[in-house]
């Protein structure tokens, strides 16, 4: 059997060889460094692997593979990194645990071959990644189905279990506005954080719930919340925010994978402040919350 990979990088060299020298295992394409292209891709060719073949690739290419990432989890395709160990390493500290492994060069193109193939394998690697869409939510231990805070999202922040759920709370250097993330999808949640920590203060919670039991005690300028969650969906969130004296000002944004315009519609008669549409686009996302509120 053959896996379908998906190439991109600068890495030419690389590149060839899964044409040249490992097309017995792998049927190749490439494509852009663009991480909207490359989520298209993936929608039409679904790989069974995303190859970055790395070569000096810029830090705002690598910054993308965030958004690439959050797609690969939901189809449980890897992510496999390919280039010197300068570059892997540099890509680690630029695009933070999304890699799923690192192959260091020189190796050869069977040794490659080999290693991507034992991952596939050991992952159980399907025909159609993309009609498997749930994921274990990040920190969760799988035997015990408890919380493993060892793995937060957030390295060295203060993590408080509650309902269930685990909420992320930044230090909150003075002078800078906050942001509560709420999404179901720790992947999501990480993500969004590394878009925004550098220009502001961020928390986030993986429900609603913890969301509101964190606001009856804490401020913040602006929520960005998931439109679609088990349990209590963005719109019920929503509704009991304003409700409350005490939040119905803070602003809201909904983040949505969701593109038929009923659905859309739909999300714009409860009157957020704005929407944003999965995979979030990070200067978008930048632009609006700097519209909304500085």
């Amino acid at each position: 059997m053959k896996y379908k990979a998906l190439l991109a990088g600068n890495n030419a060299s690389i590149i060839d060889s899964f044409f040249t020298q490992m097309g017995n295992s792998f049927e190749a394409i490439t494509t852009s460094l663009r991480s909207e292209d490359i989520i298209r891709h993936v929608n039409f060719f679904a790989p069974n692997v995303f190859i970055y073949c790395l070569h000096n690739e810029t830090r705002d290419n690598m910054s993308q593979m965030a958004n690439v990432k959050y797609k690969l989890s939901q189809d449980n395709i890897p992510f496999v990194t390919i280039g010197s160990k300068e570059n892997c390493d540099e890509f680690a500290r630029v695009a933070v645990n999304v890699s799923d492994m690192a192959l260091h060069r020189p190796l050869s193109s069977e040794v490659i071959q080999e290693r991507i193939l034992t991952l596939l394998e050991k992952r159980g690697a399907i025909k159609n990644p993309g009609e498997q869409k749930e994921n274990m939510p990040f920190g969760v231990n799988v035997a015990a189905g408890q919380p493993n805070l060892a793995q937060s999202p957030v390295g060295q922040s203060n993590i408080t279990p509650a309902l269930g759920q685990l909420f992320v709370q930044e230090p909150k250097p003075s002078g800078r506005k906050h942001i509560l993330v709420v999404d179901d999808n720790s992947m999501m949640l990480r993500l969004v954080k590394e878009h925004l920590h550098e220009k502001y203060d961020v928390a986030t919670a993986l429900s609603g719930k913890v969301a509101l039991k964190f606001l009856k005690n804490k401020k913040t300028d602006l929520i960005l919340l998931d439109y679609e969650m088990p349990d209590e969906n963005g719109p019920a969130v929503l509704e009991k925010l304003r409700a409350s004296n005490a939040t119905k000002d803070i602003p809201v944004v909904f983040l949505t994978g969701v593109t038929e315009s009923k659905k859309i519609k739909e999300a714009l008669l409860m009157k957020p402040q704005s929407y944003l549409l999965k995979p979030i686009n990070r200067d978008r996302l930048l632009d609006t919350i700097e519209k909304l509120i500085g």
